[in-house]
């Protein structure tokens, strides 16, 4: 037996409800409706005026299937949420709710699940703040997801969770900055894929790392970092690189949220280069609108360093459209310094040149050439060379006579291991 659609409608202040479609969608509601009352500023009792309240309530009577959800295009207020849910006695979920509960449903590991608890039980703060309101005033209302707590208490439960998820946070960041200067002693640069949510990156991660991490097309498919190492095919730009995918961003997310992900999106704050992940394949507007979230978002997260665009799904357009959408967006000034490659994940179009801008944005790097004796130990060595840095040239004659590339980090190493193994630096 089939298991039953669960359906919902969609009421907005606007037309623009094609991503708030997209996020019904993605926690498996079917959107069979949408009502839309064009006003500047909601109303202050039920977010919509008394007109359009009754008309949504005369659609939600009238149907033979049941609705299960009504979702508000915007951020609602307690009071708001709870007349709304209290009027129509169906489950009200505005456009934060609904991207937690996504978040929810999506956290698989346990860093994204204590991120998505701590965001969530600051979302329930205020709710529960009116709910106590409104038990005080003698009213009854519900707890938002049901439970056997009084509103009060449940409140004071709120605060201690929230104290409790952060202190292990506080934990798993350490571990995680531990891991970073580890792998930085190692040689390795640090690049983050960052950008608007299903726009590519998980998919791009797979193919520059030849790795099979789960792509799903929707949209917060990834809530947790996943780190692999860029794959070449040749050995002659080898210098180790960790590619790390990152959530995906959204408009309009409250900082808070942000906050809670944290130790996750401190990733890109770190990394030496960010690889901006763009779906190229949407209305040019749309486009600069996620580009510029992005990057304001990367802003806010302190990063400095290169950002490359990469301009995913250009299997979508053509190439008139590829250079129209360049020049629109460097009219827009959301071009200006960074470096943009035009990409197809799909087609695995520019891929080498992607792998070639990100190699020479690296910072840091230098070139060192050294002569070796040919022996057991300095083959080893040579060896390690291949997987830590970038052999530019080798030579055997009666000695080894090596170039490399290398981050400046682990310069010094290289030096010390190669007089130890009665090398020279040339």
């Amino acid at each position: 037996m089939t298991k039953k659609t669960k359906n919902a409608i969609v009421v907005s202040l606007t037309n623009n409800l094609s991503e708030i479609k997209q996020l019904g969608t993605s926690l498996g509601y079917d959107i069979v409706q949408e009502f839309i009352q064009n006003r500047k500023n909601p109303d202050v009792n039920f977010f919509i005026g008394s007109g359009k309240l009754e008309e949504i309530k005369d659609y939600i009577g009238s149907q033979l299937e049941k609705i299960d959800l009504l979702i508000i295009n915007a951020e609602l207020k307690p009071s708001q949420w709870f007349s709304l849910e209290k009027e129509l006695h169906i489950d009200v979920f505005d456009r934060i709710r609904l991207i937690l509960a996504i978040f929810e449903k999506r956290a698989e590991r346990k860093e994204a699940k204590l991120q998505v608890k701590l965001a969530q039980l600051q979302y329930e703060r205020p709710f529960v703040r009116e709910l106590i309101h409104r038990a005080r005033a003698g009213e009854h209302p519900g707890l938002m997801a049901g439970g056997e707590y009084q509103v009060d208490d449940y409140y004071e439960m709120i605060k201690k969770q929230m104290k409790k998820i952060k202190q292990e946070l506080v934990k798993i960041r350490r571990n995680r900055e531990i891991h970073r200067q580890t792998r930085h002693r190692s040689g390795f640069y640090l690049i983050s894929l960052a950008g608007y949510t299903n726009a590519g990156k998980s998919s791009l991660l797979n193919l520059l790392s030849h790795e099979k991490v789960k792509v799903e097309g929707r949209l917060f498919s990834t809530l947790s970092t996943t780190t692999r190492r860029i794959k070449k095919d040749s050995k002659s730009k080898n210098i180790p690189i960790l590619l790390t995918d990152t959530v995906g961003f959204i408009d309009n997310l409250p900082t808070w949220i942000i906050e809670a992900f944290h130790s996750t999106l401190e990733e890109i704050g770190v990394a030496d280069v960010v690889i901006l992940v763009v779906d190229g394949g949407e209305e040019n507007k749309i486009v600069e609108k996620k580009l510029l979230v992005s990057l304001n978002e990367l802003q806010d997260l302190g990063f400095t360093a290169n950002i490359i665009i990469a301009l995913n799904k250009i299997d979508l357009i053509n190439k008139i459209e590829i250079e129209n959408l360049f020049h629109y967006l460097d009219k827009k000034g959301l071009i200006n310094d960074k470096t943009f490659v035009p990409i197809s994940v799909k087609n695995k179009s520019n891929i080498g040149q992607l792998i070639d801008t990100i190699y020479s944005s690296l910072p840091n790097k230098i070139q060192i050439s050294l002569k070796l004796p040919i022996n057991k130990e300095t083959q080893a060595f040579v060896s390690d060379l291949y997987d830590k840095t970038g052999i530019l040239n080798i030579y055997y004659t009666d000695c080894i006579t090596i170039t490399i590339e290398c981050n400046e980090k682990i310069m010094d190493k290289i030096i010390s291991k190669c007089e130890l193994l009665h090398g020279t630096l040339i």
